[in-house]
């Protein structure tokens, strides 16, 4: 089989007839191909005048070596196996803290293996927490342990359900073959910036769960991870806490994907002396524009083809000053959402739907800090700082988990906030007029001011005046982390595996997907003759 990649196709491409496709644009004679199957779609939308999508085609034909000499951008390409270690005969089940994309990854692979992990969520099955989110959506109370930074699915549950990643990993294509059989489209597959949808995200949630309760896994929602217990150097015991009361497992495995929002468990392992760090995150806004402007500023005379998905952008600038301003997790057609998880501090984060057909689009808009800007040594200076900005940021909303928001025209001209335009805040349960001075540090809000402005420059409309910026985009990536070895556990512990984006070891849904994969294969590993 061979790779072809940059085969140009129109937006009114057939992609049944990727045959006659190879026919007319490689020039492979019909008879000679065996079978072509689509590896590969993105949107070429470089120059607005001529938008078109750019194909990566895996062919199999008579002639392969020939091909691979005349034919630009071909490779020979095998299709990538994974295969999973079946654990020995094993009276000790491992257990897994969190059941987020790490989580779920690192059960799915160890009950295949035949391990049967056990995991505790500390929040709800993701019916249940859909219902509590819309409940603190629509002004209701927040549920501290079921919102959309805990629950089944991890806060993943509730963004774009985005699949991009900047690593190159051979465990990726298993993986988005998992969630395509557990229900994503089918698209995931080829599509350069794959997304499952936040709508859709959810079956998937579901169907892995009980494959890995079919597998002889157990999932225990509600269950608190309180605390360990050692024996040796060695995990021994496992505590948790749920409805009923306090339990124990005795196991020497624990993989801990917690999440980055799990800051009760950072001082917990803090105050135990585990090894950790500071580590650099993020911090800034929501930025919201008319989804039709960002699809007629990436698209041109092209937006609303449709052959073409809501329109979705990646910038980054560097400033004067020595600081960055990037946008993140960017959701086409979608809503801000209230993200907190803590009583009297407010975060927001962005959420898509399966369609994007939502009225606005938006976008994290974020610069980085670091240890210098934490202000303390202590390795959970950074988390410390974060919930003082969200508690700043709660405060500047009223006290009542509103958003403070602002329009890009009267934060860049220093105004006092007026009133909104033709952009209407998504965020729920509704925004106050407040300048992000009142939550974030001013070096954060001048690098916003030079960074939009210069963004403008690359995608038109980016700095409309009437686009809106809502408040504190603070949970982007975790502000710690847990150290480990080679084998992936903590030097600290044996048999404890830190794992993930709230380790500190991951970013975004495939990462930390990956990165519980391979904490599952370690504990496999030692479970068939490593030493405990």
């Amino acid at each position: 089989m061979i790779r072809v990649s940059g085969v140009r196709a129109e937006l009114s491409q057939d992609f049944s007839d990727l045959r006659g496709l190879c026919e007319k644009r490689l020039k492979i004679a019909g008879n000679d191909i065996k079978s072509v199957r689509l590896a590969r779609k993105s949107v070429d939308a470089r120059r607005k005048s001529d938008v078109h999508f750019i194909l990566s085609l895996d062919i199999e034909a008579r002639g392969e070596e020939k091909l691979l000499r005349h034919l630009k951008n071909a490779v020979r390409h095998e299709p990538a196996e994974y295969e999973i270690t079946p654990v020995s005969s094993h009276s000790e089940r491992p257990v897994i803290v969190g059941f987020g994309p790490a989580g779920m990854l690192a059960a799915l692979v160890l009950a295949m293996s035949g391990a049967k992990p056990i995991v505790l969520e500390r929040g709800a099955d993701v019916d249940t927490r859909v219902r509590s989110v819309e409940t603190f959506r629509n002004g209701g109370p927040l549920d501290p342990e079921c919102n959309v930074q805990f629950g089944e699915g991890g806060a993943g549950t509730f963004s774009d359900g985005k699949l991009n990643t900047g690593i190159s990993d051979g465990r990726i294509g298993w993986i988005l073959r998992r969630f395509a059989e557990f229900g994503a489209p089918e698209d995931i597959l080829t599509d350069a910036k794959p997304h499952i949808g936040t709508d859709r995200l959810r079956e998937v949630v579901k169907n892995l769960r009980e494959r890995v309760i079919a597998l002889g896994g157990e999932v225990r929602f509600n269950s608190k991870f309180t605390g360990y217990e050692l024996a040796n150097g060695c995990i021994s015991r496992i505590f948790y806490t749920d409805s009923h009361g306090s339990h124990a497992i005795d196991s020497h495995y624990l993989i801990l994907a917690a999440g980055h929002s799990a800051r009760d468990v950072f001082e917990l392992l803090h105050s135990k002396n585990v090894t950790m760090s500071q580590k650099n995150f993020s911090v800034g806004v929501r930025i919201e524009h008319r989804r039709e402007d960002i699809d007629k500023a990436m698209y041109g005379g092209f937006a609303g083809h449709p052959a073409l998905k809501a329109a979705s952008y990646k910038l980054a600038v560097h400033l004067p000053s020595g600081r960055s301003l990037y946008t993140f997790c960017m959701c086409p057609g979608g809503y801000v959402m209230a993200a907190a998880s803590e009583e009297g501090r407010l975060a927001v984060n962005g959420m898509s739907c399966s369609a994007r057909d939502a009225e606005n689009s938006n976008s994290a808009l974020l610069v980085g800090i670091g240890p210098g800007d934490f202000g303390s040594s202590h390795p959970l200076a950074g988390m410390y700082l974060q919930r003082e900005l969200e508690e700043r940021a709660f405060t500047a909303g009223g006290s009542d988990y509103r958003a403070p928001a602002v329009t890009v025209g009267d934060f860049l001209e220093r105004r006092k906030p007026g009133k909104l335009g033709k952009v209407r805040p998504s965020y729920k349960p509704g925004v106050r007029l407040a300048p992000p001075e009142e939550y974030l540090p001013e070096f954060v809000c001048e690098a916003l001011r030079d960074g939009i402005i210069e963004m403008g420059k690359k995608l038109r409309g980016f700095d409309d005046p009437e686009a809106v910026l809502t408040g504190i985009e603070s949970r982007s990536s975790s502000p710690v982390r847990i150290e480990r070895n080679s084998a992936l556990e903590s030097p600290d512990i044996a048999g404890f595996y830190p794992c993930g984006e709230g380790a500190g070891h991951a970013g975004g849904i495939v990462s930390a997907a990956v990165d519980g994969m391979k904490c599952a294969e370690a504990v496999i590993a030692k479970m068939n003759g490593g030493k405990v």
